[in-house]
């Protein structure tokens, strides 16, 4: 293979993906890694540092504070604004909501050069950005640029985990410390108040929860969103069980939001995950009503073993729990041109036939024509997970599934 790249700068981004030729699938019909590329954790966009919190510390061979904003771990993709370019969303930063005040919320415009069998460069260009932000003051609560003009938000405002777009080009993030939905236009401005979840479900996070009790636990919000292909209904899944439903529940609750309404339907379903530890981390649409999910484990590295994508039908199964079938075992994805190869750093793992996801957070998925997903990892910036001793670099997969189809 003959990817090679500098570990730094805005215009190399390593990207794994995991693609599927419909007319060249495999003989044995099997999931076939086609692409990989892979974002260098030391990528940095403009705007002020980051990650205050953790001055002076080095963690993972990242030293602290980053001297402009990270392009980190990627939560959502969707379209970009033309082919082969994507629109990619980091969470809120550093996993909480006490050190990420200074960690921007974006979403950036990436397009993906991968390596494949027949060669490639391995790499992804970043180019400019979404910010998001409250100018008008819709948000409800006080921010940490308040009292600014643009009043862009922060990690310690929001944590953005999913994006979809509307056909009117607005956009509608799946956010864990309400848990809410927010709307924005396509500039990035926030167009309405906060929409909560059906039933009173409130995290630790959720600046109105006062002296109650959390009804959601926390990071445990909207991870995964999708948007039906007519743009008329937005389904929400929770990433774990509610609190009333307890540690030990399988139930991941799917809510339906009428997006031309601007409401909850009322209609709810059940997904119930393989394992209660495991999180529901992303969804996307294959038609009206068949979705792909990622459901995973939290393991990373080596003790990454439980991350899977199910297509999910909302029309099956019995008091509302949808059906589900496995798609692709990501601890395990065949890769017979050993495009993962070579490794990118002495000591990383889980490379070679079979290729294994080894992020953490494997949370970005979104459909692509020819039975083929695209999926993004979370590094979690700066966890370690393809290597041990060195913080993640970003990985994007896209996974490609023989019969798979899609409208």
């Amino acid at each position: 293979m003959n990817r090679r790249h500098p570990l730094g700068g805005i215009a190399a981004v390593a990207l794994a993906v995991v693609l599927v030729s419909p007319a060249g699938a495999s003989s044995n019909r099997q999931p076939a890694l086609l692409g990989r590329a892979v974002l260098p954790v030391a990528t940095y966009a403009a705007g002020p540092p980051s990650g205050a919190f953790f001055d002076g510390q080095t963690i993972n061979g990242v030293a602290f504070a980053t001297p402009s904003q990270p392009v980190q771990g990627f939560s959502a993709v969707i379209d970009g604004r033309r082919h082969g370019e994507y629109l990619a969303m980091p969470d809120n930063g550093y996993g909480g909501k006490a050190n990420s005040y200074d960690f921007l919320i974006r979403a950036y415009y990436v397009e993906p050069r991968f390596e494949t069998a027949d060669g490639g460069p391995g790499e992804v260009v970043v180019k400019d950005f979404i910010s998001f932000r409250d100018p008008n003051r819709l948000i409800g609560f006080p921010i940490v640029n308040e009292d600014t003009t643009a009043r862009l938000l922060t990690g310690q405002d929001i944590d953005p985990e999913s994006i979809q777009r509307a056909h009117n080009g607005d956009y509608w993030v799946g956010d864990e410390f309400g848990p809410w939905l927010l709307h924005f236009d396509r500039a990035g401005v926030l167009l309405d108040p906060p929409f909560a979840t059906p039933g009173g479900l409130m995290s630790p996070n959720n600046p109105f929860l006062g002296s109650a009790a959390a009804t959601q636990p926390n990071s445990r919000g909207f991870e995964a969103t999708a948007i039906a292909p007519d743009g008329r209904h937005l389904y929400a899944v929770l990433e774990g069980p509610t609190v009333a439903a307890g540690t030990l529940s399988l139930d991941r609750l799917v809510f339906e939001f009428d997006v031309r309404h601007e409401r909850f339907t009322g209609r709810t379903w059940t997904y119930r995950v393989h394992a209660a530890t495991n999180m529901v981390s992303d969804i996307d649409a294959l038609d009206a009503h068949r979705f792909v999910l990622i459901e995973r484990d939290g393991g990373r590295g080596l003790t990454a073993v439980d991350r899977k994508v199910f297509a999910i039908d909302l029309r099956g199964g019995r008091d509302h729990a949808v059906d589900a079938r496995l798609l692709v075992d990501l601890a395990a994805v065949p890769d017979p041109a050993l495009i993962s190869l070579p490794a990118l750093h002495a000591g990383d793992v889980g490379l070679g036939d079979p290729f294994r996801v080894t992020s953490e957070s494997v949370e970005a998925i979104h459909v692509l024509p020819g039975g083929r997903l695209l999926i993004g990892c979370d590094n979690n910036f700066p966890n370690t997970g393809r290597n041990p001793g060195l913080a993640d670099d970003n990985e994007f997969i896209v996974v490609g599934v023989p019969g798979l189809t899609h409208r």
